[in-house]
């Protein structure tokens, strides 16, 4: 099972609060209040020491501007009306220079509605931002399940970074599922980006969590994504969207000696261990999911030895063909080797921080990496979640 999240903390003071109990963080109202008291000070003490005091206050029509950009409703409405009563006091105690203090109080006001309107406007679209993310976050949580995972057979750890950075999930997939005949570990890429790519990956994750605890075999297990992604393609086509496949690599692991490995038009696994780097079912790939009719030989198993203490690499193509500024592709198997003797969840993450500064920050598409360590172990740590054979 999978142990519940702590408790949102509580927002911060001043935090605009949204009808789903999510908030949005604003300066504190005392800091506000301090910030507009010092400004209003400052700019009288000058224009009475320079003889300006009309041209420098008529300078603080601006703040409300400044704080609708930064503060809430009613912290913006307090500055406009301070603001409004620095402006006018001066025209009610004297009739020097009237009409530039008329017309002066004038545009405080009418700044100052303008200022609050805009802090309202600018606040329901951020909550509107806000809560499209929370729901996002929700589906993130649902379709990818949060690493590392720990089954008897396995543990697996990672990293999941889609390329646009304001979406949670992209088209790169992964799942692990520990089932009656050991774990099985999928790690795909859906064709394309954007909802059309996502919707496939639901469906894909989805049939493999069904599939996973209900096909005895690994290559019935692909039959099963197969025959999900066709189906998606056939919704698809009613909707006149074009079609998509998917790359996959899907592994079974058990209490034997030997892995099984189905590759699907996928980047191949890399075992690390003993301080070398492998690449394993090199030569065994099928077509991608959804092409399989393109084709007359059926997917078949490949078996290679798995032994306990080693790590498999598993990985998108976001970490393959992530380019330098001169357009050279990320060596893996080369930077590989110098990660062969670390965790599995530093290898990911290490892997991870090193094609970034490879590209130098420039993420080209969706990346996942997951790091697969057989041990013998058998106990879960309290800190990561355990998947149990029932699902």
């Amino acid at each position: 099972m999978f142990r519940p999240s702590r408790a949102a903390p509580a927002p911060a003071e001043g935090g605009a609060d949204l009808d789903d109990g999510t908030s949005i963080r604003t300066p504190p109202t005392r800091v506000v209040a301090l910030v507009t008291v010092a400004a209003t000070v400052v700019t009288v003490v000058l224009g009475a020491v320079t003889e300006t005091a009309v041209l420098l206050i008529g300078l603080l029509v601006f703040l409300p501007a400044f704080a609708s950009a930064l503060c809430t409703p009613r912290q913006t409405t307090f500055v406009s009306a301070w603001v409004s009563i620095v402006v006018i006091v001066p025209v009610a105690l004297s009739t020097e220079q009237l009409a530039d203090r008329v017309t002066l109080a004038l545009f405080a006001l009418g700044f100052g509605a303008l200022a609050v309107y805009g802090s309202w406007l600018r606040i329901t679209r951020e909550g509107t931002l806000v809560r499209l993310r929370s729901t996002a976050a929700a589906m993130q949580r649902q379709i990818l399940r949060p690493l590392p995972l720990l089954t008897d057979d396995v543990l697996v750890d990672g990293v999941y970074e889609p390329v646009q950075q304001d979406k949670l999930v992209g088209g790169d997939i992964y799942d692990v599922a520990a089932t009656p005949w050991g774990t099985r570990v999928l790690i795909g890429d859906v064709q394309g980006k954007g909802l059309p790519a996502i919707g496939m990956a639901i469906d894909v994750v989805g049939a493999f969590r069904e599939a996973a605890h209900r096909e005895p075999t690994v290559t019935a297990l692909v039959d099963a994504l197969e025959a999900a992604v066709v189906r998606h393609n056939g919704y698809a086509e009613q909707r006149g969207e074009p079609e998509r496949f998917v790359t996959a690599v899907v592994l079974g692991v058990d209490t034997g000696a030997e892995t099984q490995l189905v590759t699907c038009g996928h980047i191949p696994p890399y075992l690390l261990h003993d301080g070398t780097v492998t690449a394993v079912g090199g030569g065994t790939e099928h077509a991608p999911l959804g092409l399989a009719d393109l084709v007359d030989e059926p997917r078949t198993v490949s078996w290679f030895p798995f032994p306990a203490g080693a790590t498999l690499l598993l990985c998108t193509d976001g970490l393959t063909e992530a380019r330098s500024p001169a357009g050279t592709f990320y060596p893996l198997e080369t930077r590989l080797a110098g990660h062969v003797d670390i965790t599995a969840g530093r290898l990911t993450h290490a892997l991870v921080d090193d094609v970034h500064a490879y590209t130098e920050g420039a993420q080209q598409d969706d990346l996942a990496v997951l790091a697969v360590r057989r041990s013998p172990q058998r106990t879960a740590s309290p800190s990561i979640a355990k998947i149990s054979a029932g699902g």
